[in-house]
């Protein structure tokens, strides 16, 4: 057992590496070639830093272990919205964009429905996956087009963070190359090591892979997105941490799960314990970001605090629930209580907003 969960280890820092690699070689070498800043953080560093996902999911896949992908999937994007923005709030409160507040939200929402409803069947399959990666497409080609209509603020942020400028020689673009080629390998092999422990690490435990992966391995490929905007928040760059957060699990839902449909031997099984609680806690938390979103156009800390504490109660429901723990009506009791509570606070922050605001003027 300790050897597995050293290889489990070993294969998370070469995952992560890989996907500083890939990210830093592509964004050099984009910047080399006149991409814009604004364009290299909505599309090389988005799918960068979900590359941990993407390997992981893949190699799930193809080895026909679709509880894994499933779980590694809906892990991380429950995570992206309740750990990652709740930390990244309490670190540094929140300015939101108005493009993340009016389409970018709404379209992790739909996007979040449109996979509850492909997934109705118990499965995703090859056609499931193929409108999936059309929706990618269609998504990215939206947000670049978009992007040149951004504020000029927005646009500086990014500059800032990603546009380190580069010559364009042939020693610099087979440098950067290098590093796209070497964190492409090292992903591979991550992947190859994370899941396999992994497996082990289930079986050992006598837990379904789907709960390994919407835990240990959903946290684990993302601590990219964590960095990525734990850093920018304390850099004052708001609109990367929150966009990097929403922008991941859009790709997570139509790019992740879209190609690993399309690879995986007889699609991807959807189990029913997914369609009736791991799914709706999904479309749960897209929805919620809306309000959060809207009041103030900001994320204070009190309300990092609530996400934050909705994504303790979640996992610590799905471990009681693996363990068939008789605690576990209390943790559900509890997580019913949460519900109202957050929409109750929800509303107090609005009715104060709207009185600040009159105050104002």
């Amino acid at each position: 057992m300790t050897n597995t969960i050293l290889l489990f280890i070993i294969g998370l820092v070469v995952l992560i590496l890989g996907a500083d690699l890939l990210v830093r070689g592509a964004s050099r070498l984009a910047a080399a070639f006149g991409v814009s800043p604004l364009a290299i953080g909505l599309t090389i560093v988005a799918i960068g830093t979900a590359s941990p996902e993407i390997a992981v999911s893949l190699k799930a896949a193809a080895s026909g272990q679709g509880d894994l992908t499933l779980g590694n999937v809906l892990g991380s994007n429950i995570f992206n919205i309740l750990f990652i923005l709740g930390v990244t709030s309490i670190v540094a409160p929140i300015v939101i964009a108005e493009q993340l507040i009016r389409k970018d939200a709404p379209i992790m929402l739909g996007v979040s429905l449109l996979t509850l409803a492909l997934a109705l069947d118990g499965r995703l399959g090859w056609l499931d996956g193929t409108l999936l990666l059309i929706g990618l497409v269609v998504y990215t080609v939206f947000a670049l087009r978009q992007s040149r209509a951004e504020s000029r603020e927005v646009q500086n942020e990014y500059a800032e963070e990603f546009a380190a400028k580069q010559p364009r020689t042939a020693k610099q673009i087979l440098i950067n190359a290098g590093f796209i080629l070497i964190g492409l390998g090292l992903l591979v092999l991550g992947s190859n090591w994370l899941v396999e422990s992994a497996t082990e690490i289930a079986k050992a435990l006598g837990v379904s892979e789907l709960v390994i992966g919407l835990t240990i391995v959903a946290v684990g490929t993302s601590l990219p997105e964590v960095a990525t905007s734990v850093i920018a928040a304390l850099k004052g760059e708001s609109d990367i941490a929150v966009g990097n957060a929403v922008g991941s699990n859009i790709f997570n839902l139509l790019g992740v799960l879209g190609i690993a449909a399309l690879v995986a031997p007889s699609g991807v099984t959807v189990a029913s314990r997914v369609l009736q609680f791991d799914l709706p806690v999904m479309i749960f938390v897209a929805l919620v970001t809306l309000p959060v979103f809207y009041i103030d156009s900001r994320i204070s800390r009190i309300e990092g605090g609530l996400l934050l504490a909705y994504y303790v109660v979640y996992v610590a429901y799905v471990v009681l629930r693996a363990a068939q723990s008789a605690t576990l009506p209390t943790v559900t009791l509890l997580s019913a209580f949460f519900v109202p509570l957050t929409f109750i606070a929800l509303l107090v922050f609005a009715i104060r907003s709207a009185r600040v605001k009159r105050t104002v003027v």
